[in-house]
């Protein structure tokens, strides 16, 4: 049996399962990887974009009472194109959905704009972040962060 190792997932709860389900299918790409239920635990599904072992956990819970919101915590999703982070925001603003931005900030942090969930947990949306080239820069070369100082 292969042993997971590394960070595999984030947790949240939410108050309905289906709704969040659809919101990361939609806007994050994502795909039902296990589910499942029982009246002692309730409902938990786990998605993933099936690139990597890594999934977001959601929890059904009665009501949700921390946040993964503000102007802050996010969950980052990678998008191919400026033109789709347009796309996502239109879309979540016609559903009615909170949006901020887009903006751009130019490398290493690109165009991106936040979006919130069902429950009001924030899901970046980005094109142009530099998340790979720095993991596999410091990973290949063995070399500190980039701090940004001279």
């Amino acid at each position: 049996m292969a042993v997971d190792l590394g960070v595999t997932h984030v947790a949240l709860a939410v108050t309905d399962l289906d709704a969040s389900i659809d919101f990361y299918e939609r806007f994050a790409a994502m795909r039902v990887v296990h589910r499942r239920g029982d009246p002692a635990t309730g409902r938990v599904a786990w998605v993933g974009d099936l690139t990597r072992a890594f999934v977001i956990v959601l929890v059904e819970t009665p009501e949700v009472d921390s946040l993964l919101g503000g102007p802050i915590a996010h969950i980052g999703r990678a998008v191919a194109t400026r033109t789709e982070v347009d796309d996502l925001c239109a879309l979540a603003a016609a559903e009615g959905r909170t949006v901020t931005g887009p903006h751009d900030e130019g490398p290493p942090v690109g165009y991106w704009a936040m979006v919130a969930d069902p429950d009001g947990h924030n899901l970046e949306v980005a094109f142009g972040q530099q998340v790979g080239v720095e993991v596999a820069r410091v990973s290949a070369a063995n070399t500190p962060p980039d701090t940004g100082r001279a």
